[in-house]
């Protein structure tokens, strides 16, 4: 039982990021702009989290630092994001090379402003936000130690996010709004929605949860930041295809590219994999080797929202 709950507790340490940068993606390619700069904005978002963390630690420790810095990351998202929205929807430039332009900026940056602020690129954080048992729900069989140990507050923020992200998109007047502009712009321009103005808070949200979801990559399986978040945003954007842009489908595949991840990461705690005798190579390649497979399987059945990638220009009918 160790074993299942040592596995079960780092798939969700490597889950719920997936989780929270995928439907940041979704709600930006619903309203019709491809995000492939999820991983630039990771990096911007948990440099400016962490950054916040080491420098007000010492005067506000334990779990306000975090809510805080999670506040932060997702402001710094969204600011970052407003230069691939401008692009996109104002100047009608390729999303993609917008996005790839974000994605080749932020580990620059993060680097050269910690550089100049600390002279090394490294910025280290003291990791006081572990929850070692939930009060009360930590104490049920089985349940408590799989969920409610050893766990962080950001595991169930991710969970908090998904069931908004599926209430806003289905059963709010912004998510058939949203909706609408990612599939028939036009359409949605001729009964009055702006479609800018949609297409801007799509972007702007999925700026807002991608930089949560850096910094929330980041604090469970680190105690500093090197300017990189591995490869996440590239992963999120298979959750995404896989998941086929709807919250539900999503989950499955956070935690199913989770548990790749984790078995890459952390094979050396299962004792069946640990006594295979494999090289760490192969193990660390898992993850990137399922997502080729698994988008090889299902790219010809994903369903993209019509108008993705699309610039809309409001004289074409």
């Amino acid at each position: 039982m160790n074993t299942i709950y040592f596995l079960v507790q780092q798939t969700m340490f490597f889950s719920i990021p997936l989780l929270i940068v995928a439907l940041g993606g979704m709600f930006s390619e619903r309203s019709g702009v491809v995000n492939i700069a999820l991983e630039g904005i990771m990096i911007v978002g948990a440099f400016s989290g962490i950054l916040f963390i080491n420098t007000f630690q010492a005067a506000l420790p334990g779990q306000p630092i975090l809510l805080l810095a999670i506040l932060v990351a997702a402001l710094s998202g969204m600011l970052i994001s407003l230069t691939h929205a401008y692009a996109s929807v104002n100047m009608k430039a390729n999303q993609v090379i917008s996005g790839t332009a974000i994605n080749m900026f932020a580990p620059a940056f993060a680097i050269y402003v910690a550089r100049m602020l600390r002279t090394v690129q490294q910025i280290p954080f003291m990791n006081q936000f572990r929850i070692a048992s939930v009060p009360v729900l930590g104490q049920i069989p089985v349940v408590g130690d799989l969920f409610f140990t050893n766990t962080y507050l950001t595991t169930y923020l991710g969970f908090i996010i998904l069931v908004l992200s599926w209430f806003v998109l289905y059963n709010t007047r912004f998510g058939l709004r949203l909706r609408s502009c990612g599939e028939h712009p036009q359409a949605a321009d001729s009964v009055g929605i702006n479609v800018y103005q949609i297409r801007y808070a799509g972007v702007l949200i999925s700026g807002a949860l991608a930089g949560i979801g850096g910094l929330v990559f980041v604090i469970p399986t680190s105690t500093n930041f090197n300017a990189t978040v591995s490869g996440y945003g590239f992963l999120a954007l298979a959750v995404l295809i896989f998941g086929q842009w709807k919250p539900s489908r999503i989950l499955v595949a956070a935690f199913f590219f989770g548990l790749m991840k984790t078995i890459a990461a952390a094979y050396s705690g299962i004792p069946f994999l640990a006594t295979l005798g494999v090289p760490n190579d192969v193990y660390k390649m898992i993850p990137y080797l399922t997502t080729l497979v698994v988008l090889a399987f299902t790219s010809k059945t994903s369903q993209a929202p019509r108008a993705a990638g699309v610039p809309y220009d409001k004289g074409s009918r």
